[in-house]
């Protein structure tokens, strides 16, 4: 008993500084918005202007937008391969790491949208053309990139939506997966299918299909290499929302802008030790869940959005929160 009393206040202890960490990246204010790299490196888009005001040129593999007016505090990524059908290739994960990297400790960044670009596509996985040029050992370091960059971004502190409004398949919804939502047109088609290819899922979709959907069902749909569509996903609980596709081709995309305008008005300290809790808690027994609760809501405490917050409901107005 004294020995689990004391892995209790360890993990207290540590749960405390990681939301500590959440509490002060949230609170830290950069002199601007931190230049994106893209295309392994070039130039990077500066902040947006008014809503997708970017200087994306058509090369870009993945845009990087910093929404702004009712939008701000939005970032789009989106991925832009359209002759590879969005596929991930070394470049392109390369350059995901790096947009997630500098995503992480922008105070002004509250949520973050992964969307397409390409019409009636999201990620159609790993770029086989190009895998089929490596060697073995390459292919490993490869998937450990990629592992470790889906990780990262689901790791983000603040909320993340997954916009998918074409097909998602192999790593394509294993990115999907690591955001904390997903939102699909009815048209979409989405599937692990990695068994066609006498390999596994190798970037999270083992782990977080399961814990999506269940254990059963996601090893059916992983050995069979089944693809859904938008309406069977809803009703699986694969993803939040389903919505008919329109002209346009991204009626996903706008129901994520929807639900992420829903998260601004709160307090971006809050919603990080939230998701922190959340993420932590879902890994462990109930007990040492709410223990996670307890230091993550710690946290809350002193912070200066909290007074603002008690002083905005007895003045019966907005909020005004800074992130502090």
């Amino acid at each position: 008993m004294a020995a689990a009393l004391r892995g209790l206040g360890l993990l207290r202890a540590r749960l405390s500084l990681a939301a500590a960490a959440a509490a002060t990246s949230a609170a830290r204010v950069p002199t601007g918005h931190r230049a994106l790299p893209l295309r392994g490196g070039a130039a990077a888009l500066p902040s947006a202007g008014r809503n997708f005001a970017s200087q994306a040129k058509e090369e870009e593999e993945l845009r990087v937008r910093y929404l702004d007016d009712e939008h701000k505090g939005i970032v789009v990524l989106g991925l832009n391969r359209s002759h590879a059908k969005n596929a991930l290739s070394k470049n392109l994960v390369k350059m995901m790491s790096k947009a997630v990297d500098a995503l992480k400790s922008d105070k002004k960044v509250r949520t973050v949208i992964f969307r397409s670009e390409v019409p009636g596509i999201f990620c159609a996985g790993a770029d086989l053309k190009e895998r089929a040029k490596m060697h073995s050992s390459e292919v490993s370091s490869f998937v450990s990139r990629a592992r470790a960059t889906i990780n990262e971004l689901a790791n983000l502190p603040v909320p993340t939506i997954a916009a998918i409004d074409g097909t998602a398949l192999g790593g394509g919804l294993e990115l999907a997966l690591a955001c904390d939502i997903r939102v699909a047109a009815s048209s979409a088609k989405m599937g692990l299918v990695e068994t066609k290819l006498a390999i596994i899922p190798g970037a999270g979709g083992t782990q977080r299909l399961p814990r999506t959907i269940g254990v059963s069902l996601a090893k059916e749909l992983i050995f069979s290499a089944r693809i859904v569509d938008g309406e069977e996903a809803k009703s699986i609980g694969l993803i939040s929302h389903v919505v008919e596709q329109n002209e346009a081709g991204d009626a996903a995309y706008k129901r994520a802008l929807a639900l992420a305008r829903e998260f601004l008005p709160q307090g971006p300290v809050a919603m990080r030790v939230a998701k922190l809790a959340i993420n932590q808690g879902m890994e462990v027994d109930l007990v040492t869940g709410l223990a996670i609760e307890e230091a993550c809501y710690a946290q809350t405490i002193p912070t200066k959005d909290r007074i603002e917050g008690l002083l905005a409901f007895k003045e019966k107005r907005p909020p005004r929160y800074k992130g502090e």
